[in-house]
């Protein structure tokens, strides 16, 4: 790999440039140059790489199959939304080196990255890029540069007296620790220094029982206090000596805030942490549109790129838009436009492969076989199965949501069985008066369910159970004559105004059955609504265009980046309550203690990066700003002021208070900007999360990409305070 491979990059049938690909001797990075030109092209670093798959396992090296075979061929699969590079190699054997080695590359990021092994990551790669001349040595010119390359402006002076301290040698240059010496001088982290010595009582270390007050104090950790301590101690402690003497020294400390145990976001509600066992209707549900787009909605591409995506962002509800194709075999794509097709049989091997290629089990969102669904499912329904099944009761199962002839009550007995459409277990007076209304409603229905035989395959329509589409006529009309395994959907525009006019009907309505959103057919550039005026009356199913990143889909990765990234999320219990008398547009509705108040101190930034395609030499202005999505009454933000030409550890030291009136639906995202007075600001990094999984005290908050993929070391440094 190291020599130098010739292959061949692959972007169509008729695309097959010739490049030399060669990974660099930092183990890091790959870069690729044309063969003709010996130019150059483009570089990648092993860390946004997420997989790589071997063989035809792309629609690109699928229409070559015939002219290489499967085993000179690969695919290199990036984090978020960069398409994935083809690569045929010469030989078989190219191809297994190629793969093996990226995949011995990758392997270790399946564990967590420590602080530590991030730092010495980081500080590897910038001596790389700083030592122009390749000697293993830094001038003070060199450093000066690489200060520049890091988003620090500097004092000269200051810099020369940084790099004075530590060259041990005095031979005028850094190399090996001399140069972590000055890194770490560089990165002194002097407000969590401060925060370690208000707690220890010599300025050195944390005795177990200082720990222990830092974290019943400050991180208001209350259950097991001691036990955590010596946990933090043995895991983040780089000191033998003071392992042993159960003390925690300023190095471990930091290590134990940038941990996992310092973040943010509470580490509990990493994994599967709710109750599974409530109606499907009870939980928000991670849903897609237009699954198979990975662009617009006109001339845009479909790709089973765009399902595979979906399902490892946790999606568990996705769309596939079938149309005849040549020779009878269905083909999807968005119908009635010009974006390219793909056969229905790929998206069906697909989803087979990846449905459940998650962290964590996840609930009513795959099965065995897809051709075995409609039986193995009939079956246990058949059994006695809830009209209301739970996440639980659906694990290992794929749900099909489309029209169905008659109703999933009359064809218990067995698929496709005919019976009267009234419900099975009215009795007495309420039977009555259903036939009553049956007769009413008979002309209507009866030629309705007629139009369905003639239009929809039996087959099709068995596989049809818990999420029958229904035409939406009003919640009173639903009430009277829908059923929970019944499904309606509805356009963004019509939900707001159902949301306007009647806000508490809804919130009811979604207590008892599905109801899915679904962007404009304005939204040509596959742009997206905003889903929280949606969550906020109880939808379950808001499909967002998961291809397109921004505001929208950080709120769909922070709501269900909890409960193991299992695509579901429990709403609160006033959600659930049929008779519920909440109404988004009046928080005084909603049922349990008062308005809470959030208040973040926003303290310091570590290593933020530069703006993308920002000038050589640019240095950024951050500012960070706090955007608070809930109910109408929450919708807030506040920023900080920024600071200039420090982009590496800028310090705000700010103080940013809300007042929550629904906690329970409330997104809290921070984003970090860059600074502009004459145009708008430039986006930096963001991380977003569900107010109920925020750990107040001194908390690191990761900084995610405009894609969602994680940017190391870059962070903020926090305190958060709860109070009613």
């Amino acid at each position: 790999m190291q020599q130098g491979t010739l292959m061949r990059k692959v972007k169509s049938k008729s695309w097959k440039k010739q490049r030399y690909f060669k990974l660099q001797e930092d183990c890091m990075t790959i870069w690729y140059q044309s063969k003709r030109t010996g130019k150059t092209e483009s570089a990648f670093s092993i860390s946004d790489v997420e997989t790589v798959r071997e063989g035809h396992q792309s629609e690109v090296l699928q229409s070559v199959a015939e002219e290489f075979p499967p085993e000179r061929c690969f695919t290199i699969v990036f984090y978020g939304r960069r398409g994935n590079l083809d690569l045929i190699a010469g030989s078989a054997e190219e191809a297994q080196c190629w793969v093996q080695g990226l995949r011995q590359l990758i392997e270790p990021r399946s564990f967590p990255l420590t602080f530590a092994l991030v730092s010495r990551t980081w500080i590897r790669d910038w001596f790389q890029k700083a030592d122009k001349n390749k000697d293993g040595r830094m001038n003070f010119k060199e450093v000066q540069r690489l200060l520049k390359m890091m988003n620090v402006d500097m004092n000269e002076d200051h810099a020369l007296r940084l790099f004075q301290d530590a060259d041990k040698s005095e031979s005028g240059t850094l190399e090996g620790e001399e140069f972590v010496l000055f890194y770490k001088a560089l990165t002194q982290r002097e407000e969590v220094l401060s925060l370690f010595q208000e707690f220890s009582e010599d300025g050195k270390k944390l005795t177990l029982l200082e720990l222990v007050d830092f974290l019943r104090q400050e991180q208001l950790e209350d259950e097991g206090t001691e036990e955590l301590a010596m946990e933090l101690i043995d895991k983040y402690e780089p000191s033998e000596t003071a392992r042993a003497r159960h003390v925690l020294s300023a190095d471990g400390f930091l290590m134990y805030l940038c941990s996992p145990e310092g973040s943010i976001f509470n580490p509990q509600h990493r994994a599967l942490w709710q109750d599974m066992s409530q109606p499907l209707c009870h939980y928000f549900i991670s849903s897609s549109h237009n699954t198979y787009l990975i662009e617009d909605q006109i001339r845009g591409q479909s790709s089973i790129e765009g399902y595979i995506r979906a399902l490892k962002r946790g999606c568990r509800c996705l769309e596939v838009d079938c149309w005849d194709g040549p020779n009878g075999e269905p083909m999807v794509y968005h119908g009635h436009t010009f974006t390219s097709k793909i056969p229905f049989r790929e998206v069906v091997s697909t989803l087979g492969k990846y449905a459940f290629k998650v962290r964590h089990p996840s609930p009513g969102a795959g099965g065995r076989g897809w051709s075995s669904v409609g039986e193995d499912t009939w079956h246990w329904v058949a059994q006695g199965a809830s009209l209301s099944p739970t996440p639980q009761e659906l694990k290992h199962k794929i749900l099909l949501k489309g029209k169905k002839i008659g109703r999933l009550e009359d064809t218990l007995d067995g698929p496709g069985d005919e019976a009267p459409d009234v419900s099975d277990d009215d009795n007495g007076a309420e039977a009555e008066e259903e036939r009553r209304r049956a007769k009413v409603r008979g002309t209507q229905h009866g030629s309705a369910l007629q139009k369905d035989k003639e239009s929809l395959a039996q087959a099709l329509s068995d596989c049809v159970i818990y999420c029958k589409n229904v035409p939406f006529r009003g919640f009173q009309e639903a009430r009277s004559h829908s059923r929970p395994s019944e499904i309606s959907s509805l356009s963004e525009a019509k939900a707001r105004k159902l949301i306007r006019d009647e806000g508490n009907e809804f919130v009811r309505h979604n207590a008892w059955q599905l109801t899915r959103i679904y962007p404009s057919g304005m939204r040509t550039d596959s742009s997206n609504y905003s889903p929280q005026e949606m969550w906020n009356v109880g939808c379950q199913i808001v499909a967002l265009n998961f291809q397109t990143a921004g505001t929208e889909m950080d709120l769909c990765d922070g709501l269900f980046s909890q409960n193991g990234c299992c695509g579901y999320v429990l709403k609160p219990p006033f959600m659930r309550d049929e008779e519920t008398l909440f109404n988004p547009s009046d928080p005084s509705s909603r049922e349990g203690p008062g308005p809470i108040t959030l208040t973040i101190q926003v303290i310091s930034g570590q290593q933020l990066p530069k703006v993308a395609n920002s000038k050589e030499g640019a240095i950024i202005d951050p500012l960070v700003r706090v955007e608070i999505y809930g109910v109408p009454a929450d919708q807030a933000h506040q920023e900080t002021k920024y600071i200039e030409n420090n982009g590496f550890n800028p310090r705000w030291d700010e103080t940013l208070q809300f007042q929550l009136h629904v906690p329970e639906l409330a997104l809290i995202r921070f984003v970090v900007e860059d600074y502009d007075k004459t145009s708008r600001n430039d986006f930096v990094g963001q991380f977003t999360l569900a107010f109920a999984n925020i750990k107040p005290g001194y908390r690191h908050i990761h900084l995610l990409s405009k894609d969602g993929t994680s940017i190391p070391p870059s962070s903020l440094f926090v305190h958060i305070r709860i109070t009613e």
